[in-house]
């Protein structure tokens, strides 16, 4: 594990703990988070805990020319039960997704630096937000950070059954029509194994990285 100073720099990755634990420390300004995304690094930690940022291998991903969409997905879109947009509620997705309760408890790793940070790169234009309204009320999305032709997903949340997934099948829709070739999951969850993800090496990824934002 390595114990950053306050360069924005980042050594090459050459190895990490079993969870993907890199490194310890640092910051979380606009330079250093870009950094990192682009080295295939992000932040995880609790309120009470110093900055560690993870590399996990093997990494989850998702390509977006590849959503897998369900018959009872299918259906729901045909419905029009929900609709969509993005960055129209930055602050409340955030917002949501700090307070959603995972399996393994609330998602407090979202702490209040983790919030001004992302609001601050969403404010200037590297992240995004995407919403599901029932009527006029928030009940899904999610955000992350694109850079290049990847979108780095952060958290999502859902207040009703399966708009979550609805909020990453439409915005995945949104992310082709750009040229978005890879959408980063982090790490292996059954939720977006169910849509197509998959696990690939790490080296695998950073290839990709550097073949879709690097060059």
């Amino acid at each position: 594990m390595i114990l950053l100073s306050k360069d924005i720099y980042f050594p090459p990755i050459v190895d990490t703990d079993q969870d993907g634990l890199y490194a310890v420390g640092g910051d979380l300004s606009q330079e250093r988070l870009l950094l990192a995304y682009k080295n295939g690094i992000f932040p995880w930690f609790n309120e009470d805990e110093p900055i560690c940022w993870y590399s996990p291998d093997p990494r989850f991903i998702l390509l977006p020319a590849e959503i897998k969409i369900s018959k009872s997905m299918k259906m729901l879109i045909r419905r029009n039960s929900f609709s969509f947009s993005i960055n129209k509620a930055f602050p409340d997705v955030i917002e949501n997704c700090q307070n959603a309760v995972r399996n393994y408890g609330p998602g407090t790793w979202i702490s209040k630096q983790i919030l001004e940070a992302y609001t601050n790169l969403h404010n200037k234009g590297f992240a995004e937000s995407v919403e599901v309204w029932e009527d006029k009320e928030l009940v899904g999305g999610l955000y992350g950070v694109k850079m290049g032709k990847v979108f780095f997903g952060e958290s999502m949340f859902s207040k009703k059954n399966n708009a979550s997934k609805f909020a990453l099948v439409k915005y995945g829709e949104v992310l082709k029509s750009q040229g978005i070739e890879l959408i980063d999951c982090q790490v292996y969850t059954t939720h977006l194994e169910s849509l197509g993800a998959k696990l690939i090496p790490r080296a695998a990824f950073l290839s990709l990285l550097e073949k879709y934002i690097q060059r």
